[in-house]
């Protein structure tokens, strides 16, 4: 068919691009110790903006995995097929240390490059990062076995991917995931009926289903099951030392709203082997340890998507005309991009901030600690709520345009709600705030510390830190606890938010935050900052061509 006009007005495709093209990101390595590895960061962010990598990753999501649970001649395999863009995908985040690798390299700021590694490369395609986020969550819980943390953590740390069914600790390097989530109790871990009966060497024998599995490919698991001594965790190995296939068996993988590159799975073991991690009957325990870093990547991961959705954003509306003006000089788009854009940051400087909590609690620091075991059930809470939120309309920024998969925004849309689930969904973040608050008391001492770190710098800010103290003077009843739950996560982070940008962000961006979030002057949508803001100053800083 014949053309039959010219189409304008259509933005360019957004490829080679820099996704560490981000002030707030390189500022926080420089600021909290890790700005050695930022050239490494750098380089990461401008290989996941490449076209080749971009390409990765729709060839991923378009080709899902896929489960066999038989060969040719009726034999279980129980394998998860990929398209070989996933195992690209893969091989780059293990080979430069997004898994792993920073328990056992150490160093000053070593789990805050990790985290600027995470940031920049999910960018790219976020549903190869739940694996490697398990596989990093690993190593702290499974120290509660130093046998088996002896023979298997330098694997999972090291820096190569080595995808394949064989004995584990005869491969090159590992992948861990968890599976502790069954049908009748969904987060509720405690009402699991997977049994574990101990075997005469020392390994136990277990017996039951996981509900949902993600990435059931991985060479390890850290699996929770009823032994007698009640709840316990156990390492499980898909392949076992003798070469056959452990009893895993998988059921079917999932059909989910997220991402599809990624394989979840329902599983059932049928008497499959493995070994104790921890004290018997404090499996919670012992995987808290796993929860406490997925948890982590999960705002991480959410602050990614945001960091995505705006670029999209900017790199659209900055290439699109409409009644007369391109759509970045409209005072409305204007407000929406710049609404989006303080979200964004607020969620870049909070994951940083975690992240360096991290390094100095693991360098001895108890104060670091405590704020980490608060702030990161609250920001896992708001900063993840939020993600959903500030898909919807960053997609909208696109229009019709955003509507279609190409555009790759609906990937990014249906990936957000994950990141509020896993792990713990809002009531359970919620709560586990209210549990924190309850049992570390050192842990709001630790937090109004960094708060007040600011004092004096914004009115608005010291007038919610006060309000925030009243209403956590309220907490004395746990019935009305319970109720106010969500609003004490949603405050505390926002107060911790608005702290760390009025002290490392731009005016601009800490004025615009402190009048909409903390001094409600704002509506109840993207794009209803107050008539003050500095909108220029914001886009200046979101569209950043060399993140400095």
């Amino acid at each position: 068919m014949s053309a039959t006009h010219e189409v304008l007005n259509q933005a360019p495709p957004l490829t080679g691009f820099t996704t560490a093209d981000d002030p707030a990101l390189l500022e926080a390595l420089r600021r909290d110790g890790a700005g050695g590895a930022e050239a490494e960061v750098r380089e990461l962010g401008a290989r996941a903006g490449s076209a080749e990598v971009q390409d990765w990753a729709r060839m991923a999501e378009a080709h899902p995995p896929v489960a066999h649970t038989h060969d040719r001649y009726g034999h279980r395999v129980d394998e998860v097929e990929f398209h070989p863009a996933w195992h690209q995908l893969m091989a780059v985040a293990v080979e430069s240390g997004q898994h792993a690798a920073p328990w056992a390299e150490g160093g000053p700021g070593a789990h805050l490059a990790r985290a600027a590694k995470f940031y920049v490369w999910a960018q790219a395609e976020p549903g190869h990062g739940c694996p490697v986020s398990m596989t990093y969550a690993a190593v702290p819980a499974l120290r509660a076995a130093p046998a088996l943390a002896a023979a298997y953590e330098p694997l999972l740390a090291a820096r190569s991917y080595d995808f394949g069914l064989r004995p584990p600790l005869g491969k090159r390097g590992l992948i861990a995931g968890m599976s502790m989530t069954e049908k009748q109790g969904g987060s509720d871990v405690r009402a699991n009926t997977t049994t574990a009966v101990p075997a005469a060497d020392g390994s136990y024998v277990i017996t039951g289903h996981k509900w949902f599995t993600s990435a059931p490919m991985s060479d390890v698991f850290l699996v929770l099951a009823q032994a007698a001594e009640g709840l316990t965790c156990f390492l499980m190995p898909r392949v076992l030392p003798d070469g056959t296939r452990n009893a895993m068996r998988i059921q079917r993988l999932k059909d989910k709203l997220g991402n599809r590159s990624n394989a979840s799975a329902e599983i059932e073991y049928e008497g499959a082997v493995a070994w104790p991690v921890g004290e018997p009957g404090r499996g919670v325990r012992t995987i808290v340890e796993m929860v406490n870093m997925t948890r982590l990547d999960c705002v991480i991961g959410s602050a990614a998507g945001m960091r995505a959705g705006l670029r999209q954003a900017l790199h659209h509306t900055a290439h699109r005309r409409a009644f007369g003006a391109e759509l970045i000089d409209q005072p409305l788009m204007r407000n929406v991009l710049a609404d989006l854009a303080v979200e964004s940051e607020a969620a870049t400087v909070l994951a940083m901030r975690l992240a360096a909590a991290l390094d100095r609690s693991e360098a001895g620091d108890a104060g670091e600690a405590a704020l980490r075991r608060l702030a990161l059930a609250a920001g896992k809470y708001w900063v993840c709520k939020r993600g959903s939120a500030h898909a919807a309309e960053a997609l909208e920024c696109l229009g019709g345009n955003g509507y279609v998969e190409e555009s790759g925004m609906p990937r990014l849309y249906r990936e957000a709600p994950l990141l509020s689930i896993w792990e713990g969904s809002g009531n359970v973040a919620a709560l586990d705030v209210l549990r924190a608050l309850g049992r570390e008391p050192a842990a709001l001492t630790a937090y109004f510390a960094e708060v007040e770190a600011a004092a004096g710098a914004d009115a608005r800010l010291d007038a919610a830190a006060a309000r925030l103290r009243r209403l956590l003077g309220e907490l004395t009843d746990p019935g009305r606890a319970q109720l106010v739950a969500r609003r004490v996560a949603e405050q505390l982070t926002l107060v911790l938010q608005g702290s760390l940008l009025v002290r490392h962000s731009t005016p601009a961006v800490a004025d615009a935050f402190c009048a909409s979030r903390l001094d409600a002057d704002w509506g109840n949508a993207f794009g209803t900052l107050p008539a003050g803001a500095d909108l220029g100053a914001i886009l200046e800083r979101a569209r950043a061509k060399d993140a400095r």
